[in-house]
């Protein structure tokens, strides 16, 4: 699988907006047919930060979705909302999606 981190720093009077801003891309990536997952999270220590998580089923997948016009769409419009180039870590995992944590277990 593709596994894709990426950490997109929001301009400050923007942030409030940002997870509504992305739903449509958001709802429009996770019908692609490889999509895996693709989760945000918002940053506890830095309220202008957000994390997206996603992953791809295979690098055909991947580039499927970067050609995709709501990818297309989104990049058009993100550098008027961002307040610093995203950090992203891109890589190939031997796995098909999450496993289970084995050190953590729910008491019963």
């Amino acid at each position: 699988m593709i596994f894709i981190a990426v950490k997109f720093t929001v301009r400050p009077e923007r942030s409030e907006e940002w997870l509504s801003l992305v739903d449509d891309f958001t709802q429009a990536t996770r019908q692609e047919p490889g999509n895996l997952f693709f989760e945000w999270s918002r940053s506890v220590d830095d309220p202008n930060q957000f994390v997206l998580l996603e992953a791809f089923a295979s690098p055909e997948a991947g580039e499927a979705h970067v050609n995709s016009a709501h990818f297309q769409n989104a990049i058009s419009w993100m550098p008027d909302v961002v307040a610093a180039t995203p950090q992203i870590i891109n890589t190939e995992v031997p796995s098909d999606g999450w496993s289970q944590m084995a050190e953590v277990t729910p008491n019963q």
